[in-house]
């Protein structure tokens, strides 16, 4: 199946979890926001929110900065 991750289409297993995708992109740890189809997922809901084909995923990271 297809997904929008930051912009850009990638080709993923069906029934795969926004868990599974960050870990799939080697982003574990690094990621901490994370907005399905412009919602905000929260962390502890990650491993049970299951993608679908085209959905759009934004992965956050915040950097610090002055």
């Amino acid at each position: 199946m297809k997904l929008i991750i930051n912009g850009d289409t990638k080709e993923l297993p069906q029934n795969i979890t926004l868990k599974r995708v960050i870990e799939e992109l080697n982003l574990d740890g690094k990621v901490m926001a994370a907005a399905l189809n412009m919602e905000i997922v929260k962390q502890d809901k990650w491993e049970s929110c299951i993608l679908k084909d085209m959905d759009k995923v934004e992965l956050l990271d915040f950097v610090g900065g002055g």
